[in-house]
């Protein structure tokens, strides 16, 4: 079977609203106040808790990697309490997924989100059940630009891991489809939309409509 992958945060759903909240909860435990904000730190927000938390101390000077890692367990606990206030989807992503699966192929995603928050937030914006496999960050001992992660959801998906294509948003999304030997699409619509093109991937996604006719081109 063929198979089509979603990253999740910032190519299925935007995230990043309830990630800057969960971060800005520590920096206000730090005394800081809220450091990060929309729309301009959304990119950042996707790239995950450790990353926020160094955008935001280099922000205030005050930057220190033992701050990092005593505060990304708080920072986790904090967004798993509010995962989905102000999380998303983007239009017709689900549409999009439908039509996929009903044209055939199986569909799974594979996030660098940890597997149980991935699992939490696709259930309770009530999508779960659309997804045939999910790889978290540490559903495997690697994670993504590792090919490893997205093979192993396209197996679980029930497909081949040579026929499959994966859709996301960033460096990491391409990088590891170039590492696995399939093409990737990359969506335009994220906060880092416009940086997409200079990755050169196998498709940049503008409306998710257009995505089932994009996979059948690039892998039949």
């Amino acid at each position: 079977m063929r198979t089509v992958i979603f990253d999740l945060d910032g190519t299925l759903a935007d995230t990043s609203g309830d990630l800057l909240a969960a971060a800005n909860s520590c920096f206000r435990q730090m005394g800081l106040g809220d450091v990060l904000n929309r729309p301009e730190d959304a990119a950042v927000a996707l790239r995950g808790g450790r990353a926020m938390l160094t955008h935001g101390l280099k922000r205030e000077q005050h930057f220190d990697a033992v701050i990092v890692d005593e505060y990304y367990p708080v920072l986790l606990d904090a967004y798993r309490e509010s995962i989905a206030l102000h999380t998303v989807l983007y239009p017709g992503a689900m549409a999009a997924v439908e039509a996929l699966k009903y044209a055939g192929y199986g569909v799974g995603i594979c996030t660098n989100k940890p597997e149980a928050l991935a699992e939490l937030l696709l259930t309770k914006l009530n999508v779960r059940g659309a997804f045939a496999s999910l790889i978290g960050a540490d559903t495997l001992p690697v994670r993504k630009p590792n090919p490893e992660p997205l093979r192993e959801a396209a197996r679980r998906a029930g497909g081949d891991p040579a026929r499959t294509i994966l859709i996301g948003d960033s460096d990491t999304d391409r990088n590891t489809a170039a590492a696995a030997g399939v093409p990737s699409v990359l969506v335009t619509f994220g906060p880092s939309g416009e940086d997409m093109a200079a990755l050169n991937p196998e498709g940049l996604l503008d409306d998710f409509a257009d995505l089932p006719d994009m996979v059948a081109q690039l892998i039949g």
